[in-house]
């Protein structure tokens, strides 16, 4: 009975050079620290506030890309991890998307919701975030829209979207402005 750790960016996505961008370790746990570690390596000891610990990374380099990983103390004692979260520093160079959702950002627990992220790009792919979520969803090129059926309170909360080519390397667009889905 471990409790569970969960790592996240805040806002999520890829992050340009020079950008920031907030790593946030969250637990249900009582008392102890929070320890930040980059490819395997012991960053920082971080106290919780409340159930999290956010460090922030500002003017970002390639030194801040990698794998990040939190894990909970107590005393000496590691209660538990996180999963693996990475971090990428890429250049922008696609056009800003643009997030929207039917039937609108106010639905009924139940309801049938799409979410459509478009781009000035006939080839990209998107990946649909949701804050506080490590997983990203992909956006099917086909349909280039993502479907929640069944809606559920634990949907809610704030999206948004990135797209990306695939070519020699990988060429990736700004985030899209946010959406808060709101769920009744």
């Amino acid at each position: 009975g471990s409790p569970t750790v969960s790592i996240f960016l805040k806002p999520p996505g890829v992050i340009p050079p020079g950008g920031s961008t907030t790593i946030c370790c969250s637990c249900q746990c009582d008392k102890g620290k929070f320890v930040l570690y980059r490819n395997g390596q012991q960053l920082l000891t971080l106290e919780p506030n409340g159930n999290r610990a956010e460090f922030s990374i500002s003017n970002a380099t390639q030194e801040d890309a990698g794998p990040y990983n939190c894990h909970y103390l107590d005393g000496g004692t590691v209660l538990s991890r996180s999963e693996t979260l990475d971090v990428m520093v890429q250049e922008f160079h696609l056009p800003k998307p643009v997030l929207s959702v039917r039937p609108g950002q106010e639905v009924v627990a139940g309801a049938h919701v799409v979410f459509h992220c478009t781009i000035a790009h006939s080839s990209a792919s998107c990946f649909l975030y949701l804050e506080g979520q490590n997983q990203a969803e992909l956006f099917s090129k086909e349909q280039g829209d993502f479907n929640l059926s069944h809606v559920r309170k634990g949907n809610r909360g704030r999206y948004s979207c990135q797209c990306y080519t695939k070519g020699a390397s990988f060429k990736w667009s700004a985030v899209s402005n946010t959406l808060d889905l709101v769920v009744k």
